[in-house]
């Protein structure tokens, strides 16, 4: 099997975006917090990156996980992980209790074993 190289890309707000740019990301899709389509926006971007092969993992900012949730559903019950889907938290911080713990969990689940952070 080739060594391929996958790379990351990102759905997010303006905030989020610039920020995975500075980090090297030229993948992504800019949800308009001005947009009434939102959850739709956020589907259809998603739905793009989905089907391109180099992409390996995907950032959405996590207030976006609520329109995307049956899909991720459904992705875990197919034990697709490729790629993985990942939710970060925005400025304004996390609906998460223990940011720290979520990602541990996130990490076991998607390569098999605990990783520390």
């Amino acid at each position: 099997m080739p060594n391929t190289r996958l790379g990351i890309a990102a759905i997010g707000d303006e905030d989020l975006i610039n920020g995975m740019r500075l980090a090297g990301i030229s993948k992504y899709y800019i949800i308009k917090e001005i947009d009434q389509n939102i959850a739709e926006n956020v589907r259809e971007a998603l739905s793009k990156l989905i089907t391109e092969p180099e992409v390996g993992l995907i950032i959405i900012l996590e207030e976006y996980i609520s329109y995307i949730s049956d899909f991720i559903a459904n992705r875990k019950r197919e034990k697709k992980t490729i790629p993985l889907i990942i939710d970060v938290p925005s400025k304004f911080g996390t609906k998460y209790d223990d940011i720290t713990r979520y990602y541990e969990k996130v990490i076991k689940q998607s390569i098999g074993f605990d990783v520390r952070l």
